[in-house]
């Protein structure tokens, strides 16, 4: 059982855990929470072609995205009071048996339901690993850690395409869901036997009605992205209705947040002049990074007449690219307490990328597409979770669950509107045309020119990012005598 003795300190190592098999258990974690993201967009068409159902297909990543996005901030706050370990095993005992229910989906409608129970449990299996991370390793490694955290995230994000092609050729999709049982129960047992960090709050309160309101907010949102434009206009009564309910739930979250005793989001996070420039940096970074994980895959069967395996190599230097400057800026950050040079470049590196993709054409060359990939890649992965690693540090140890959830669930909510986003520009692009290889070779080219605003005004914003924390210390070295920031 989690004891109730006073939170470690940031500034030395967590005492009790087994900190390296602890680390490799929340770090499965975060593997098959992104994985199950990426890993069943190659194996749609034979999904739909077994289920007999093609109409719904979207839904099969829908639901999860949905469900995990909703439900990511509850997790930070159930986790303070009922501890790291319990509420992340209780999740990954969730996902992990809704993955084997996955698996023996015999209609898909059953598929979409399990799917979004999966998602419930996966809400837990980034945010916590996450804040308990933070919270095992001393603060001047935090940006490391969180660093290769970005690089797992790469690697799951990018390669899941690859590794549900490879299941689906060799095994079939059911085991793109059967492979999650035997390392969600090693994660389990792993959490269990090494984490030992001690409840931040074990009387807390949880905000039942703000998560009620949040999770109703974001719904009607993400399906405005999944509908507007698809099987609704965006002038219908449906998704006008639904785009109003949006604000108000959200209007009313915000005044809900203002009065609860223990708000599941406080609002000190949103006048925390950090946070006020982190949160929409990373939705705008989780919109361009989809696009990328979802079109570019696309462009390369269309295009070159690739396998949905080949298509999943030709991310392979994206990838690459993303996991070492992840790596990279989060290991300079700690080392030096300067992060805010890694967050310009990588905004700046984002508007180069997508201006060359706006520039790629039906002939472009494979070598060509995946040069402009790695540099995009380049850019994301100095931005990614240098990110959290800026908002952990911009808030007091208080806020630490509340911000890192904060930012994870602001991403997955980008991730579901860039989708949505791009998907609707794709189809007016074709205007009515039958989606075939020679009109998405030309169409996908023209709808990533739309990413370029949206690249060039989340540079801006990461110039705006203040470079010290609330407490006028270097955000990426509290602790430390601080030091330049550009």
């Amino acid at each position: 059982m989690t004891t109730t003795s006073p939170a470690p300190t940031t500034s030395g190592w967590s005492g009790k855990s087994n900190v390296p098999l602890a680390s490799i258990g929340l770090a499965l974690g975060v593997l098959l929470s992104v994985l199950d993201q990426t890993i069943v967009a190659i194996a749609l068409p034979a999904i739909s072609a077994d289920l007999k159902n093609f109409d719904s297909i979207s839904w099969i990543v829908t639901a999860y995205v949905l469900a995990s996005t909703a439900t990511g901030t509850l997790y930070g706050r159930l986790s303070d009071r009922f501890g790291r370990r319990n509420t992340f095993i209780v999740a990954m005992a969730l996902f992990t048996v809704a993955s084997a229910l996955c698996g023996q989906a015999s209609s898909m409608g059953e598929l979409i339901f399990y799917r979004a129970v999966q998602g419930i449990g996966a809400g837990a299996l980034f945010a916590i690993p996450t804040i308990a991370l933070a919270e095992l390793f001393p603060e001047h490694l935090r940006g490391r850690v969180i660093g290769l955290l970005g690089a797992i995230f790469a690697l799951a994000t990018l390669g899941g395409p690859l590794v549900g092609g490879v299941i689906t050729d060799t095994a079939g999709w059911r085991w793109i869901f059967y492979i999650n049982l035997p390392l969600g129960i090693l994660s389990i047992v792993l959490v269990a036997v090494a984490v030992r960090i001690p409840r931040t709050d074990a009387r807390a309160r949880i905000d039942i009605l703000g998560s009620a309101l949040l999770a109703s907010a974001v719904v009607a949102i993400m399906l405005v992205a999944e509908w507007g434009g698809r099987e609704y206009s965006w002038t219908s009564g449906l998704v006008l209705g639904l785009t109003a309910a949006s604000v108000a739930l959200f209007g009313l979250f915000g005044w809900w947040e203002s009065r609860a005793t223990n708000p599941l989001l406080p609002l000190r996070l949103l006048t925390n002049s950090v946070m006020r420039i982190v949160l929409p940096v990373t939705v705008l970074l989780g919109a361009l990074l989809y696009s990328m994980v979802v079109f570019l895959p696309t462009y390369f069967q269309a295009a070159h007449g690739m396998s949905p395996i080949e298509a999943g190599l030709a991310l392979n230097p994206c990838v690459a690219a993303f996991v070492i400057a992840s790596a990279l800026s989060g290991w300079r950050a700690s080392s030096t307490g300067r992060y805010k040079r890694y967050l310009v470049a990588g905004g700046g590196i984002i508007v180069i990328g997508f201006t060359l993709f706006a520039q790629i054409e039906a002939d472009s060359s494979y070598f060509m597409v995946t040069v402009y990939s790695t540099i995009a890649g380049i850019g994301v992965g100095f931005l990614l979770q240098l990110l959290v690693v800026v908002a952990q540090n911009a808030v007091e140890p208080g806020l630490l669950s509340a911000a890192s959830s904060a930012v994870l669930s602001i991403r997955g909510l980008g991730m579901a509107l860039g989708v949505g986003f791009f998907a609707n520009i794709l189809i007016r692009q074709l205007d009515g045309k039958p989606p075939t290889a020679d009109n998405l070779s030309v169409t996908i080219p023209d709808t990533f020119v739309y990413g370029i605003p949206l690249a060039v005004l989340l540079f801006v914003l990461t110039l705006a990012i203040p470079g010290r924390s609330a407490s006028g210390e270097q955000p990426a070295a509290r602790g430390k005598e601080a030091e330049a920031t550009n």
